[in-house]
């Protein structure tokens, strides 16, 4: 869904091809540590997007010694389920991996209305660390395992730390943002 929203986003900027797009996020490496893009992933969401109707091929662009480029544009519909989906990224995401291309388009949305949603996801942040720690309270383990268990409790406590101290940050620039 992500791939989605950074289409419709870079297609609410300007008609554009799926080669240009890659080329664009090929230079942004954390994108492509996120494992977001691939070449065939992109011209797979531009063919879902043309048959949800959210975006369009609008013209072939023919330069000599280079391949046709075939240029899209968004629909109507597509601005008006831009928001959405957007919304649905945040709703349905687990982390701040899950969120990321969310963030970069924020402008088509109701800010106050992700501040909720993430306060939402801190919260079950928060209950996840309970969780953590009862389960490790309540299994019983020998020696060897009381030890692997903590080592791998705290792990996944300090993972879900760093994640909620980062959506706290994000909360009040987005607060700040608001005002």
């Amino acid at each position: 869904m992500s791939i989605q929203i950074y289409i419709l986003c870079k297609l609410i900027e300007g008609n554009n091809y799926p080669y240009k797009l890659k080329k664009e996020v090929s230079q942004i490496s954390s994108f492509d540590l996120l494992g977001y893009f691939s070449e065939s992933r992109l011209y797979y969401h531009f063919e879902s997007l043309i048959k949800q109707g959210l975006i369009e091929p609008v013209e072939v662009v023919k330069e000599e010694r280079r391949p046709d480029k075939q240029m899209y544009a968004i629909t109507e519909k597509g601005r008006e389920h831009l928001p959405k989906k957007i919304y649905a990224l945040f709703e349905k995401g687990d982390s701040l991996t899950d969120y990321f291309l969310g963030f970069f388009a924020l402008q088509y949305v109701d800010k106050s209305r992700i501040v909720r949603i993430l306060e939402s996801k801190l919260e079950n942040q928060k209950l996840n660390i309970k969780k953590l720690k009862l389960a490790q309270e309540t299994l019983q383990f020998d020696d060897e395992g009381t030890r692997l268990s903590e080592i791998t409790t705290e792990f996944f406590i300090e993972k879900i730390n760093g994640e909620i101290v980062a959506i706290q940050r994000i909360i009040e620039m987005l607060k700040e943002d608001i005002k």
